[in-house]
């Protein structure tokens, strides 16, 4: 940034410039600006004297952009536009019917998304706005209304409710499962081609885990695809590429529609559960209230 200035000198210049390209008179930039015309002469011509290129062809009655002027206002545009989107989605978030939903890409594509419309139906005036991430951020830095998280339900500075008990049993594609040679007993699982999920930052349990809590321990389940996002499990896992973690909460309707095939006898219920939160400090507004209302029941 501090490169940027030494070639443009302010960016006071720069908004002087974008106003005199789009409207094609110093004149009338300055109405724009509330300026004085020699004030915004004087800013393009220090921009100019920095870039050392003109920016402008004068004549008498008109301004025009040179070849490079045209490429710089371009530039310029592009820039302020995407200032103006986030400025503009910052202040959004103060709006009363602005309610954030932070959670998984899995669970906002398939837990909240197939009851989206219920909710547009019930609530019509609230406007949910769901941001996906890869990890668990700060509710009160970030000004996020409601989060889904995993855990036991503690965590400081936050309210929580339970949405569901944690429980994983063991999903494939109807048909990987049905050419499954011998899943007679559990432990013949290890020999299938199984699909890991290895997130980056959320701590999540792994087949390691799965297959000790059935006593089946010392072992390591090698080979297989490994994905980073739970979502892509999902997909890898319609898709045919082997047998994954099923969180039913998640997977509960793929199953019933016959997208996928499970093993519930085989289910773990790990003691821990995926809970909404919200901040302590902030509390919730009305529409907030009736989105998380709505979630938990």
């Amino acid at each position: 940034m501090q490169n940027l200035w030494k070639h443009l000198a302010s960016p006071r210049h720069l908004v002087v410039f974008e106003a005199a390209a789009r409207l094609g008179s110093f004149t009338r930039a300055a109405q724009e600006l509330n300026v004085q015309q020699p004030a915004v002469s004087a800013s393009i011509r220090r921009l100019e004297q920095s870039l050392g290129v003109a920016l402008f062809a004068r004549s008498h009655r008109k301004v025009s952009l040179t070849s490079v002027g045209e490429r710089l206002f371009a530039d310029v545009t592009h820039a302020f536009e995407y200032l103006a989107e986030s400025a503009n989605a910052i202040r959004q978030r103060t709006r009363p019917d602005y309610v954030t939903l932070n959670a998984s890409t899995a669970f906002n594509n398939y837990w909240i998304m197939p009851r989206l419309a219920d909710l547009q139906a019930r609530h019509p005036a609230i406007d949910l706005r769901l941001q996906s991430s890869d990890r668990e951020p700060d509710i009160d830095a970030e000004n996020i209304s409601l989060a889904v998280r995993r855990g036991a339900g503690d965590w400081p500075g936050c309210e929580s409710a339970l949405i569901a008990e944690e429980v994983i049993y063991p999903i494939a594609s109807p048909s990987t499962m049905a050419a499954a040679v011998d899943l007679r007993s559990l432990p013949n699982l290890l020999h299938q081609r199984l699909i890991h999920l290895e997130e980056p930052v959320r701590e999540r349990p792994s087949w390691r885990d799965w297959f000790a809590h059935f006593g089946i321990r010392n072992i390591e389940a090698k080979g297989g695809l490994r994905l980073n996002d739970y979502a892509l499990v999902i997909q890898a896992c319609m898709a045919g590429e082997g047998f994954a973690f099923g969180w039913q909460h998640v997977t509960d309707r793929l199953v019933a529609q016959g997208l996928l095939a499970a093993r519930k006898e085989w289910q773990w219920r790990t003691g821990k559960g995926f809970y909404l939160v919200w901040s302590k400090s902030k509390g919730l507004s009305n529409e907030a209230v009736l989105v998380r209302d709505w979630i938990l029941s």
